[in-house]
């Protein structure tokens, strides 16, 4: 399992609070990189731990960072809105 850093917890968070669309109106190349390449793969790992019971830790370590179920559905769902592909 990747680490995961402040700033990492901290765009999980934002994208769980934001209007995707307003998002996407200020999304450059790098964010976008960043959304599918470190973001996505630990939302699609928590995804997966959470609807396929398939074991990842990435539940437990955000708990730890205050991410709670709630926030982690958000997030997901602004991530796909923004193209993401977290199944």
């Amino acid at each position: 399992m990747p680490e995961i850093s402040l700033e990492d917890i901290e765009f999980i968070k934002i994208l769980a609070m934001s209007d995707a669309t307003i998002l996407q109106a200020g999304m450059n190349d790098a964010t976008r990189h960043r959304l599918d390449d470190e973001i996505g793969v630990i939302l699609r790992e928590y995804y997966r731990e959470n609807t396929m019971g398939i074991q990842t830790g990435w539940t437990e370590k955000l708990l730890q960072f205050g991410i709670n179920e709630d926030v982690g559905k958000s997030s997901i769902a602004c991530a796909r809105r923004l193209g993401i592909d977290i199944s």
